[in-house]
């Protein structure tokens, strides 16, 4: 039902109470008056924003769908409360839409005015104020959107110096291992020249050759530093009285492959007493190749590992919307991260029978970084950081606890709030938290808990195991 509205109506109300007649007048001509019963909708959250609403009598309830649900936000009877199209002021510079619902909680009066005539009216009758408003809502959203912009650059530079850092060791250690390994070869080739050329038939060394395949075949059980002492003084007494050569730098090399007294005893059993000293020097040589050639296949599976890291991290070659493996994502994140944790505990307690989770991966493991981060700053690098995964009646429930020093319980409720932040001027943009919600929450439909005392920190990441969205391809 519509009516009409009067000045005197329109007066009394805290919005109205600074205009002139005039100027009541004009609102009294555009606007007019709309009456809803109990329970009904006077603006839907999502519908395009066409009416400015003000409150004349009567109860109404402002709420948000969120997760499928109405969240109730305020109720409110005092007269001049207003709702709807609040920024029709901005135009169409930016899509109007509400965002939120209002609705009635008893038969209600609504004094309503079409969006554009509400923008209007503010650019004309108040231009400072409409410039000033434009300015807040358009400087604050660029800065965002900048910050947000350096938040997720910051935590990328992050992840990149920890790659680089960690690919550095292996691939140096390849390196060195292969330079090392030219010279062995070539040393080697020299120690069996000079063994043929003393007089050591093909048949004794192809022995020797045999000799050194099955000496590199067995399996040495583990010794302690002792047993590896008194091993390395046995083989240097032994090689000493058969008058080898460096006896005690060839010895721990020896000792190292596995070889002993007897082994020792066998070479020179095959080579001959006179030939025995260069065919140690030949065996430690080649042992010594085999040792280096396991150290470059290590390093070479180090660096696959950490690209394969990467790319689990990076999500580049999958498709954007995925099942994944939630415990193979929160380990790439660790493993890109792994410079920052080397005094960190970590303790993973992975549920071995979590299914696989819908989530955009790549956005997800942003998520993990920005947890992962915080706990590693609020322990100042030192502490336990434990990651629990389970599963919450239809949600996979991810925890992350750290033993840092907490969150002051004032701060509980804006850690989230954008731009806020308790970390140093200069130090934090206090969009990661931020950024983290709107993956979880807005991009998952999922949500986020913290509970914190000092010494004990826990944010719980629950993501829904089921959606009915398909999977988007590459």
């Amino acid at each position: 039902m519509t009516e009409t509205v009067t000045p005197d109506e329109l007066r009394p109300l805290f919005l109205f109470e600074r205009l002139d007649d005039d100027q009541l007048e004009w609102l009294c001509k555009y606007g007019s008056v709309r009456s809803y019963g109990e329970g009904e909708i006077i603006c839907a959250q999502g519908d395009p924003a066409e009416f400015f609403f003000v409150l004349l009598d009567g109860e109404i309830a402002q709420s948000q769908l969120i997760h499928d649900h109405q969240a109730e936000l305020s109720r409110t009877a005092r007269p001049g409360v207003y709702g709807g199209a609040v920024m029709a002021y901005l135009d169409d510079r930016i899509e109007q839409r509400y965002a939120h619902t209002l609705r009635a909680l008893r038969p209600t009066r609504m004094f309503v005015l079409p969006g554009r005539k509400f923008g209007k009216v503010v650019r004309e009758w108040f231009p400072m104020a409409a410039h000033l408003l434009e300015g807040i809502f358009f400087g604050m959203s660029n800065a965002r959107r900048i910050a947000d912009q350096r938040e997720r650059l910051t935590a990328l530079g992050t992840i990149t110096a920890g790659l680089t850092h960690e690919l550095n060791n292996p691939a140096a250690a390849a390196s060195r291992a292969s330079a090392e390994l030219g010279d062995r070869l070539v040393s080697a080739q020299k120690r069996l020249a000079e063994l043929a050329t003393a007089g050591v038939d093909c048949e004794r060394l192809a022995k020797l050759v045999k000799l050194r395949e099955h000496l590199n075949e067995t399996e040495s059980r583990p010794r302690s530093p002792m047993e590896v002492s008194d091993a390395e003084d046995e083989m240097g007494d032994w090689l000493e009285e058969h008058d080898v050569a460096g006896a005690w730098e060839l010895a721990p090399g020896l000792v190292a492959a596995g070889l002993g007294v007897a082994d020792a005893e066998a070479v020179a059993e095959v080579a001959g007493e006179a030939q025995m000293p260069a065919a140690m020097r030949w065996l430690a040589e080649i042992l010594e190749i085999g040792q280096l050639q396991a150290e470059i296949s290590d390093a070479t599976g180090r660096i696959t590992t950490l690209l394969d890291s990467a790319r689990q991290y990076s999500q580049l070659d999958r498709a954007p919307y995925q099942r994944a493996d939630l415990g193979k994502l929160l380990d790439s994140t660790l493993t890109m991260l792994k410079r920052k944790l080397a005094k960190i505990q970590v303790v993973r307690e992975y549920d071995p029978d979590l299914p696989e989770v819908p989530v955009y991966a790549a956005e997800l493991n942003q998520v993990w970084t920005n947890l992962f981060v915080n706990a590693i700053y609020a322990m100042d690098y030192v502490g336990t950081l434990t990651i629990r995964t389970a599963r919450e009646n239809d949600h996979a429930l991810v925890q992350i606890t750290d033993t840092g020093v907490g969150i002051a319980e004032e701060n509980l409720t804006r850690i989230f709030t954008p731009f806020f932040t308790t970390k140093p001027v200069g130090q934090g943009t206090g969009l990661g938290l931020d950024i983290s919600w709107r993956i979880v929450v807005d991009r998952h439909d999922g949500d986020i808990r913290v509970e914190s005392r000092p010494g004990e920190t826990r944010f719980e990441v629950l993501l829904p195991l089921t959606d009915d969205r398909p999977p988007e391809t590459a």
